[in-house]
């Protein structure tokens, strides 16, 4: 029988990082090799 917490544990670490994920802002930007762009500092 697989163990509740162990099943519940690896699920919210992956929902977790998930999350994490979701909020990082530079997943909305596609990269531009362009001279004129400049990086955001």
């Amino acid at each position: 029988m697989i163990d509740n917490f162990a099943l519940g544990l690896s699920h919210g670490l992956m929902m977790l990082a998930a999350f994490l994920l979701m909020r990082r802002a530079d997943l909305d930007k596609e990269p531009s090799n362009r001279p004129q762009d400049t990086p955001d500092a």
